[in-house]
């Protein structure tokens, strides 16, 4: 009994120490982290290489712990416990396998066509998996991914476990150059930005000599094993032939989750083709075709769209998702432009910005500068001729229209003086547009017209200026002398017309006048007529009042008679003479009806004088040279005539 009692202190402090042994190897793993185990001890020894011990060897183990409790050996594992790689959501991430086949040398990126699954080391390492970076990107998530066997390069931070100096310096370079070229974040392409996206591919097959753009491939959605969504899936963009270099093939507005170690991605301005103007494309790839510009036209390769040369239709004005790398458009105005021949002068397109005056040597040995205008037009279905025979307009202008167009005028000078260059100019610029026309189209252009301007000795105040100074001089004397021959008859017609007034209100007067006389005339013949039934009226009355004398008479010479037959006796000898004294009276008078006409007379002279009657009409005549009425006489034809009695 006192042995037993001995041994139960002993037996209890193993039991202790054996709880405390099997307890030493529970490892708590939570649910957000993933256990990286490590086998210290093993009976197959230590791998041979790599960092994954697929055969049960000492080293990290393939199989992870995820969340939960997990009993392991304490001497015999040790459990590296690391989070969960997380790719927040619109990011991407990258992966780096530390262990797995070498790189075949024509690769850059480790393939995932049969090892794509970076959650399962042992598979990726079973199907082939290489080691270095891989095609496959993460997209937005969470991954339990072994970071014994892989590195994860995410925009934050470097998921990895036991990374010696040199694994730390070659991540961050990694990490850095995808930073670099935005890798973080995928390749969005606005619609409004009105942008392009030209792909570089890092990985495949090298371009074949003399290529410089690599073909489209993998275009058709319907074939599955070679649609690579616009170089989103590595794997099938080089299963249908894709190639390594600057693709052909653009991007246009989207989202594109891109490898950027697989491919890079610039972004360039869309070719915009305004109105008014027609792209000519010179393609730089594609096979060769066919030249169509016949057999009389040899200025290189006219050919069909997307054959290389120059393509024989233009583009229409537009966007174009053109690849600027694989290409050149020019653009060719196809509304009218000018040429300006003038140093200080040049269109916006700046076609003539080298352009100066023609200088000259006229007849008269002046040697002026002519400045010159020349509107052209290029019909659209002839600029692809234009650009192939010339490269652009530009070297058309400078290295074609210049010389010939400068020659052309220095002829004209050699044949015309100063002067006549001046004054010519009219019938010059007419001719020179017919003429010219003809050599213009040898060009495939259209001239329009040709304008000259004044020209110029190029320094001021030369012969030249002096020359057009005595020139404006004597047109304006000129001018001067016709300004006054036109005053001068301005004046004369003035003064025609001054006289003509003149001549018009006298001749009105003179009409007035007349009128007046008319007039007058008709109111006197009037006032006769009144005055001669007047008189006649009187005439009547007076011979009334003389019958009545008569009668009146008569019955006074009877009663005389009677007073005298009563004294007769007493006056008998006074009567016989008186008798005798009136016989004698009367027949010196006429008798008594004469002297009864010279009393009535006597009375309607009387009574036209009373009544104030002219019986001829007064007249006022007036004249002045300027033709205003004037003071004048007047005076009766026939006055009134002295009573007789």
């Amino acid at each position: 009994m006192a042995g037993l009692l001995l041994l139960t202190p002993v037996v209890g402090f193993l039991l202790l120490v054996l709880v405390l042994f099997l307890l030493s190897g529970i490892r708590y793993i939570p649910n957000n982290k993933i256990g990286i185990v490590e086998k210290r001890m093993s009976g197959r020894g230590s791998i041979k290489s790599g960092i994954i011990a697929l055969n049960g060897e000492a080293g990290f183990q393939p199989n992870m712990l995820r969340g939960g409790l997990h009993y392991l050996m304490p001497i015999q594992y040790a459990v590296h416990v690391l989070p969960i790689v997380t790719i927040p959501q619109g990011k991407i991430g990258y992966v780096f396998a530390r262990d797995g086949k070498p790189l075949p040398p024509s690769q850059t990126l480790a393939s995932n066509e049969k090892a794509d699954d970076f959650q399962d080391a042992a598979t990726f390492l079973k199907a082939g998996g290489s080691r270095g970076p891989q095609r496959k990107i993460l997209r937005e998530g969470s991954y339990a991914i072994h970071l014994a066997q892989f590195v994860v390069i995410a925009e934050e931070r470097v998921y990895a476990l036991a990374l010696d100096k040199a694994e730390e310096e070659l991540f961050r370079r990694m990490a850095t150059l995808i930073k670099e070229r935005d890798g973080f974040n995928p390749v969005v392409i606005k619609g409004h930005d009105d942008m392009l996206g030209i792909v570089t591919v890092h990985d495949g097959p090298s371009l074949a000599q003399g290529q410089i753009i690599a073909p489209t491939v993998g275009e058709d959605p319907t074939n599955v094993a070679t649609y690579h969504n616009s170089f989103q899936d590595p794997e099938r963009f080089l299963a249908g032939g894709g190639m390594r270099g600057r693709q052909y093939q653009a991007l246009v507005e989207g989202t594109y989750y891109i490898n950027r170690l697989f491919a890079t991605v610039e972004l360039v301005p869309k070719t915009v083709i305004e109105v008014g103007n027609v792209g000519v494309v010179v393609s730089y790839t594609g096979a060769v075709g066919t030249d169509l510009s016949g057999e009389q036209y040899k200025h290189g390769e006219l050919v069909q769209k997307g054959l290389r040369g120059v393509w024989s239709e233009g583009l229409m004005p537009g966007k174009y998702a053109f690849n600027t790398y694989a290409g050149k458009v020019n653009m060719v105005p196809t509304t009218n432009f000018i040429l300006k021949w003038n140093k200080s002068e040049s269109g916006e397109h700046k076609y003539d910005e080298n352009l100066a005056e023609v200088s000259l040597i006229t007849k008269d040995a002046f040697e002026p500068s002519l400045p010159l205008s020349v509107v052209v037009h290029i019909d659209y279905r002839k600029a692809p001729l234009v650009i192939q025979r010339f490269g652009d307009i530009k070297r058309l202008v400078e290295q074609t229209l210049d010389p010939m167009v400068s020659a052309y005028f220095k002829n004209i000078g050699q044949t015309r003086t100063l002067i006549q260059l001046i004054q010519d100019r009219s019938a010059i610029q007419q001719i020179a547009g017919e003429q010219m026309k003809e050599k213009f189209a040898q060009y495939n252009l259209e001239l329009q017209e040709v304008l000259i301007g004044t020209p110029t000795s190029g320094a001021p105040g030369g012969q030249i200026e002096q020359i057009l100074t005595q020139l404006r001089s004597r047109q304006i004397a000129t001018e001067q002398v016709e300004t006054y021959n036109r005053q001068e008859v301005a004046a004369v017609k003035e003064r025609e017309l001054r006289e003509a007034e003149q001549r018009a209100r006298q001749q009105a007067a003179m009409t007035e006048s007349e009128l007046s006389i008319v007039v007058q005339s008709n109111q006197g013949k009037a006032d006769l007529a009144r005055a001669q039934q007047e008189a006649t009226k009187i005439q009547t009355l007076a011979q009334a009042e003389a019958e009545k004398v008569r009668i009146m008479g008569e019955g006074e010479a009877a009663k005389v008679k009677a007073i005298a037959g009563a004294d007769a006796e007493r006056a008998a000898r006074v009567g016989v003479a008186q008798a005798m004294a009136i016989e004698e009276q009367v027949r010196a008078y006429g008798g008594p009806r004469f002297q009864l006409t010279q009393q009535v007379m006597n009375r309607f002279a009387e009574a036209i004088q009373g009544a104030g009657v002219d019986v001829v009409p007064k007249i006022m005549i007036h004249g002045s040279p300027s033709g205003e009425r004037g003071g004048g006489s007047s005076g009766n034809v026939m006055g009134s005539g002295g009573r007789t009695g």
